[in-house]
């Protein structure tokens, strides 16, 4: 299928239906009963207890993977899953925490890819030792070849294309691209693809996406070009930073960016930030972790194992924000 067909007829079907929270976050253990059960919510598995754990490569304070770690914990609470977390940036680190899942013996690992490399022993070793592991928010391209079960996520290269299209047909002419983690293949695979469908200059900024100082400032140097009129983020807390770069240069730049959190949405709303591409990271954790829940106690395998499951892109724009702050009011979106 042609990537331009693709990217408007999926960006389509998802404007039409992906508005919707999957509902409220709970805890891995689960609420206590005044009965004594361990869930008083309605459709609370009875199979035997399982252990799973998420591992991603989060950075500290990055507020998107809260959201992925409240699906998951929802998820966890229905399925009679016992949720361990852990998450760490560096690949070969991260690694390290799959090594020491697979030590433990849990029943099923869901993890993100974003150095699909560093992860390719421990898929390994996982499925040797028995050990279901699922993917999401990052590798899809790799995933399959990884040796995991199913994938749960946002084909991030037509997610781009259908952001550039969008920047076309608002008059941008001169875009940057923020990638806050080199060599992050769902981020590079976003610009990649903004590159592709945007008519306009697209050029890549590198920046630290741990030290907000240091990426106000090498923004704001950036935005000195005054040819500059589009600035894309690649995440919320880096796109309410570039709106600060953009004032502080004096750009007349507009600032627009891949996923939400509720800070996100209110400037949305106030018109400081133009769009936002909503891959739906609460859904992201929450299918992963029922994934390896239906696939244990009835072997099934969202796609067929052969396509992955996507959870975006939306548009989240001003006409209709409103919609989703309501779930981001409770942290789910």
């Amino acid at each position: 299928m042609r990537r331009h067909h693709r990217a408007a007829a999926l960006t389509a079907a998802v404007l039409a239906g992906t508005l919707l929270a999957v509902g409220c976050s709970s805890g891995s253990g689960g609420k206590k009963s005044e009965a004594g059960g361990t869930d008083a919510a309605a459709g609370k598995a009875t199979t035997p207890r399982m252990t799973v754990a998420l591992i991603t490569h989060a950075a500290p304070g990055d507020t998107f993977w809260d959201l992925i770690r409240k699906g998951a914990q929802a998820a966890a609470a229905k399925d009679n899953i016992k949720l361990v977390y852990s998450s760490n940036p560096a690949a070969g680190n991260q690694a390290n925490l799959v090594q020491n899942a697979i030590d433990q013996k849990v029943d099923g690992i869901a993890l993100t890819a974003a150095k699909p490399d560093a992860m390719k022993a421990v898929v390994a070793k996982a499925k040797a030792a028995g050990i279901p592991v699922v993917g999401f928010n990052s590798g899809l391209d790799d995933w399959k070849e990884l040796g995991m079960l199913e994938y749960f996520g946002q084909d991030e290269n037509i997610a781009g294309q259908a952001f550039g299209e969008r920047l076309d047909q608002q008059g941008a002419k001169h875009a940057v691209c923020v990638i806050q983690e080199q060599g992050q293949v769902a981020l590079e695979a976003r610009c990649a693809g903004l590159k592709k469908g945007f008519q306009g200059t697209t050029e890549i900024l590198y920046v630290n996406g741990t030290d907000m100082p240091s990426v106000k400032s090498t923004l704001t140097a950036k935005l000195q070009d005054s040819s500059i009129d589009q600035v894309v983020t690649l995440g919320a807390p880096i796109a309410l930073t570039a709106v600060q770069s953009v004032k502080d240069a004096g750009s007349k730049a507009k600032v627009a960016t891949f996923d939400l959190n509720k800070d996100l949405v209110g400037a949305i709303q106030s018109g400081s930030v133009e769009f936002a591409v909503d891959q739906q990271p609460y859904l992201q954790g929450y299918l992963a972790v029922d994934a390896l829940w239906l696939y244990r106690t009835n072997g099934n395998v969202s796609g067929g194992g052969t396509a992955p499951v996507l959870t975006g892109p939306a548009f989240v724009t001003k006409d209709n924000v409103d919609t989703v702050a309501e779930f981001a009011k409770k942290g789910t979106r």
